[in-house]
């Protein structure tokens, strides 16, 4: 193993390898030659990172929790062949919009398995998940109720539903991915003038809805373990005095997800044992202190099943030395595809898949091809002599960059392969300039 391979073991996918010609591979896939036949941006998904994830937080929460259901939160990535593989190992799925509803729908995914958050739901949005028979709707506000028990009372129905709440709980991490604190836009907060008992009593009286039980989310990627433990306290304090006043049965409970994954070999995040030991066991305790009944557990992973599993690749092209001060390297990606360094200063690391053998070291900084001072991958990465040509992976791109890619400067999202057993899969084409202007109306009439 080469002191690359054992230095980014935890953040590179689990099958990713050095051949003999000194590339990287995933999955027995050369990444060079992938980055040859599909072109650069490249996004390679590692089938058996994928599936691997989804599994162990089954089994580490249905270890311990026979009544759980893990939920791939959508919004990290989705597109048609990772529905179909979440459905496939037997997840539920957590959607935040009409669109990922259509797309998990194109595939059949189970309705009754599927979720439905966000914090202003569209009327339309609500009846698409109506009409497709959704499991649960994560209801975040009083306008959202009323308008679904309205949908709902006209159809003849009842739709089961989550009270989704704000407990109150800082799980210090980034302040634009922070969502468990009183002041924010998502949830009902539990202690602001009784906000959180009105929505109870409110859900319980609506004869278009069925109270399931609450959800809270925290936030991501939450690195700490304390703040769910004290989510579950808090929620069932508030679900016992639920109950003594208006007899709410709290029969479904949901503490999110958020769960960190490691971007650099310096991280490290809980597992998905240490997540569930951590959530289950105050449970079970809370649910026997306030004499309430064991609910059905969800859990929502969505970065920790897909982050580790994709690697980015780019090629390298004009390069520029300002004395004194850096080596400039630009990719033909960045912010484009790849917002997080820009708009939450993630870091990353960097391998040159060509040249995986190469101890040589000098410092660079890896910037994008977009109008932006501020479209930079890596700053002061310690990587070998980069010349025009080379083909740089990021490992632990798989959650967010492509859920939140963009066409700014008209460019052309990148296409993405799934890779298994020596064979790369094309999920997703790279657009082309069509595509650019295919919603455009021209000429105008």
């Amino acid at each position: 193993m080469t002191t690359t391979e054992t230095t980014l073991a935890h953040v590179l996918p689990v099958t990713a390898a050095v051949n003999d010609a000194g590339h990287l591979t995933i999955a027995d896939c050369d990444t060079v030659e992938l980055a040859r036949e599909f072109g650069t941006p490249l996004y390679v998904y590692d089938e058996e990172t994928l599936r691997g994830q989804c599994r162990a937080f089954r089994k580490a929460f249905e270890s311990r929790y026979p009544n759980t259901g893990v939920a791939y939160a959508a919004k990290a990535y989705l597109g048609r062949a990772m529905a179909a593989l979440a459905a496939e190992e037997g997840m539920q799925m957590d959607v935040v919009s009409g669109g990922e509803l259509t797309i998990a729908a194109s595939v059949n995914f189970p309705a009754e398995r599927i979720f439905f958050h966000g914090n202003n739901k569209s009327e339309e949005e609500l009846i698409e998940a109506l009409d497709y028979g959704i499991g649960r709707i994560v209801v975040d506000n009083f306008h959202e109720m009323q308008l679904l028990n309205g949908l709902a009372q006209a159809r003849g129905t009842k739709q089961k539903v989550l009270v989704r709440l704000s407990p109150g709980i800082d799980p210090h991490t980034h302040a634009h991915t922070t969502t468990g604190t009183t002041d924010n836009k998502f949830g009902i907060p539990i202690a602001a003038g009784g906000q959180g008992e009105a929505a109870v009593r409110t859900a319980l009286d609506m004869p278009g809805l069925e109270l399931m039980g609450l959800h809270v989310h925290l936030g991501s990627p939450i690195f700490e373990l304390a703040p769910f433990a004290k989510a579950v306290d808090v929620v069932y304090e508030f679900a016992a005095e639920m109950k003594k006043k208006y007899s709410f049965e709290m029969r479904e409970f949901s503490p999110g997800g958020g769960f960190a994954v490691a971007y650099t070999p310096d991280d490290n995040p809980p597992d998905p044992d240490a997540y569930a030991e951590t959530i289950v066991p105050p449970l079970k305790e809370a649910c026997a202190r306030h004499g309430l009944p064991e609910p059905r557990l969800t859990v929502e992973p969505g970065r920790s099943i897909v982050a580790r599993a994709g690697v980015a690749l780019y090629t390298v092209g004009a390069s520029k030395e300002v004395p004194g001060l850096r080596r400039w390297v630009s990719v033909d990606g960045g912010m484009a595809d790849n917002i997080r360094p820009a708009m939450y200063d993630s870091k990353y690391v960097a391998v040159v898949a060509n040249k995986m053998n190469d101890e040589r070291r000098e410092t660079v900084t890896l910037a994008g091809k977009y109008c932006e001072s501020g479209d930079v991958l890596i700053k002061d990465a310690e990587l070998p002599p980069l010349e025009t040509g080379d083909v740089v992976a990021l490992p632990a791109s798989g959650g967010y960059n492509l859920a939140m890619a963009s066409n700014y400067n008209a460019s052309l999202r990148p296409a993405v392969v799934l890779a298994n057993d020596g064979e790369a899969k094309l999920i997703r084409r790279r657009e082309t300039y069509e595509d650019l202007m295919s919603c455009e109306v021209w000429p105008i009439e």
